[in-house]
């Protein structure tokens, strides 16, 4: 009698049936696709984390600058007067190399790694030594062509490195490029857990005067396997090519990678390091060996995963916050809008069927049946909007998955990989030794934007089985309340007024 009368008033019913069946499919199928996008955007944001920190990294550890213009970045470069060789037009070819710790970086006494390495839960840890190596060659004016002129003269440097002189026929680039120092024997935490030999190989433990590029790196620069690079005035030769394990394309960490001792004696920083990446043996602990090492070290900055997510920038961090604010409350608002449409439908029908409901009362049906009616009624209308709802869903999340949807995201210290920016410098001052060397550039914040370890990743959003179930859920529980709603107020009908309607 129940699926007998349940079948009919559906189909006597349709316009309602489809009405709140559509109402709950779309609120259905904004839930699913903001839930699916946001578990795509986190997952992206990993990939982040990881391309720069490594797999397994849990903790990172550094030292804090002392403030804007502190830390790392190469300060200057002079040249002392008579260096180079003298041109007939009044230049001279000038060519000198800069290695110091990365843009915003600070080095520490490596002792830290051992602190942290005897701290309860700590499962791994390694050090590494971020350098930046800029390349300064070219003809630049004179000393006394400079004396000589009307004022200071003026370097402007173009987005492709290479800058010009307002006199002397002066000319010059900048190549520049990021280092890592590691230590090949504590290679199961930090920034290359995430790389793969691209060709070559990696770092050894007895490496010396040696480096790994990032493949991407070594493509732009057309290096490969066997040729050499200079860092620091040094010639190391290129034993191998790395590329990232989180996406084609992606780039590594960094541009070369070192062994550490060798990265430390060429940036003359002996027992220096600028981060400590740990790796805690449960997610439980994480929290409670950052506090320990913050105990330990009160002079460091103590980061988790967490911590790092909130840093990342880009599209990927504008897309998180998107999703975060306006997706969750348009799917609330929609979801509630859904409810109380299917719930006005309901009580609208129940009116409607007064002379109906108060009759079944008059031949016998107790009030709980009656409720029961109404609320199958309204259950089986959730459940169709809400097999709609998943189709929608699917088809939505299927179509931004096609769509190729790629973010950005920048997370770490900041790097002076890749071109520089436009910008103007001046030029002509004195060295600091007084003897009369031009020297260019006052600060590395001159030359390089504050652009970080970029990585692009292409979103995928994931439909997992507890939202379709949760989905399902919401479905039944839109039409629970409704059916409840109006299987109350029908089973408040007395049979005189279905009698007083069939007069």
């Amino acid at each position: 009698m129940f699926f007998t009368y349940l079948r009919r008033e559906l189909r006597n019913r349709r316009k309602q049936t489809v009405v709140v069946a559509i109402g709950l499919a779309l609120a259905i199928a904004l839930v699913i696709v903001v839930n699916a996008v946001s578990t795509g955007v986190k997952d992206a944001q990993s990939e982040v984390l990881e391309s720069v920190y490594g797999v397994g990294t849990d903790i990172t550890v550094d030292q804090p600058s002392d403030g804007p213009g502190a830390g790392g970045g190469p300060g200057r470069f002079d040249f002392g007067e008579g260096e180079g060789e003298a041109n007939e037009d009044g230049t001279r070819d000038l060519a000198q190399d800069r290695l110091s710790t990365a843009m915003g970086s600070t080095s520490f006494d490596a002792s830290a790694l051992e602190t942290v390495a005897g701290l309860d839960h700590v499962s791994g840890v390694a050090a590494t030594l971020d350098l930046q190596n800029m390349s300064f060659s070219g003809e630049m004016p004179d000393v006394e062509a400079m004396e000589e002129g009307d004022g200071p003269v003026t370097m402007r440097m173009g987005p492709d490195g290479t800058g010009e002189g307002s006199s002397g026929g002066s000319s010059f680039e900048i190549e520049q490029f990021t280092i890592t120092g590691v230590d090949p024997d504590a290679a199961a935490v930090g920034p290359l857990t995430t790389a793969e030999v691209a060709d070559g190989r990696t770092l050894r433990a007895d490496d010396k005067n040696v480096a790994v590029l990032d493949a991407t790196y070594a493509e732009q620069q057309d290096l490969a396997v066997g040729d050499t690079i200079t860092v620091g005035g040094k010639d190391l030769e290129v034993v191998g090519t790395v590329s990232s394990t989180t996406g084609d394309g992606v780039a590594t960490a960094s541009d070369a990678y070192l062994p550490l001792a060798t990265a430390q004696t060429l940036a003359d920083l002996a027992d220096q390091v600028t981060d400590v990446y740990v790796q805690v043996d449960s997610a439980e602990n994480v929290d409670a060996v950052a506090a320990a090492i913050e105990a330990e070290l009160p002079d460091a900055s103590v980061s988790t995963q967490s911590d790092l997510a909130e840093g990342v920038t880009g599209s990927l961090a504008t897309a998180s916050n998107l999703i975060g604010t306006l997706g969750t409350w348009l799917s609330f608002l929609v979801l509630a809008a859904a409810f109380g449409l299917a719930i006005l439908f309901t009580v609208s029908g129940v009116n409607r069927r007064t002379r109906e409901l108060g009759t079944l009362k008059a031949i016998g049906w107790s009030r709980n049946r009656v409720v029961g009616q109404v609320a199958g009624e309204s259950v089986v209308q959730g459940l169709i909007g809400g097999a709609v709802g998943l189709a929608l869903g699917a088809l939505a999340v299927w179509a931004v998955n096609l769509a190729g949807i790629t973010l950005s995201g920048a997370s770490g210290g900041l790097t002076m990989g890749g071109p520089m920016p436009a910008g103007a410098v001046q030029g002509g001052d004195t060295a600091p030794d007084g003897g009369g060397g031009a020297a260019f550039g006052e600060r590395a914040d001159a030359f390089a934007g504050a652009a970080g370890n970029a990585v692009d990743t292409v979103l995928q959003a994931p439909v997992s089985l507890w939202i379709v179930l949760a989905a399902i859920g919401l479905a039944v529980l839109g039409g629970l309340l409704a059916g409840v709603v109006g299987g109350r107020r029908a089973a408040k009908l007395r049979p005189a007024e279905a009698l007083r309607s069939l007069a």
